[in-house]
């Protein structure tokens, strides 16, 4: 039922939802990741896929397609129509579904990124990311800096309790090493008035 209703919030949202600051978000997170041109990836609860938009555009003609899933049907319906003019039509597979557990088969990708979505999928969605990425793959997240976040009312009944939010970038890495990954780094990225902390970090090798 919580997953119907945070599709809805987010289906009414669509049409308005502030696609500037996700597009600096997304850029911002690719870059500090540094996936290949021809990595397998899978941009999860992407929104209106501004990861997968970005990534596509500069992607090998002969990498599969990134993989862009979000749980709220308007929210894809914005990411196909702002995908309309990519050269490569099929670079991204927009999939309706839910985040958790990932559509994908065991040790599949090469990365999963995951923009502004973490602190509503919960610490489960890093075990299932350990479970998707081969040994070695990359995760790329982001989570609101603690200190200055302010959730609208609509949003903060659906926070997941087992995600803290960051006071720093150090508290970031160290979470993500707490959950089973490795070589995770973090810096606290400024849009504004908002702070948003990118982590990237490694699958360990061993399975």
């Amino acid at each position: 039922m919580q997953s119907a209703t945070l599709a809805g919030a987010f289906d009414e949202l669509a049409a308005s939802y502030d696609h500037r600051h996700h597009e600096e978000i997304a850029r911002a997170l690719i870059a500090w990741v540094g996936p290949g041109a021809a990595d397998a990836v899978a941009d999860v609860a992407c929104g209106a896929g501004a990861v997968a938009r970005q990534l596509a555009q500069s992607r090998a003609d002969t990498a599969r397609p990134v993989l862009a899933v979000d749980l709220s049907p308007g929210m894809i319906a914005v990411g196909r129509a702002r995908a309309a003019g990519l050269e490569r039509e099929t670079a991204i597979n927009w999939r309706v579904a839910d985040a958790v557990p990932l559509p994908v088969a065991d040790h599949s990708l090469d990365v999963v990124f995951c923009a502004s979505s973490l602190h509503f999928l919960g610490r489960r969605a890093l075990a299932d990311w350990r479970r998707a990425l081969r040994p070695g793959g990359q995760v790329g997240f982001t989570l609101p800096l603690a200190t200055h976040f302010r959730p609208s009312e609509l949003f903060s009944g659906h926070l997941a309790r087992d995600v803290p939010l960051p006071h720093t970038a150090q508290e970031a890495s160290r979470w993500a090493t707490a959950c089973g990954f490795t070589k995770a780094d973090s810096r606290v990225h400024v849009l504004g008035a908002r702070r948003v902390v990118v982590t990237s970090a490694t699958s360990p090798d061993s399975r």
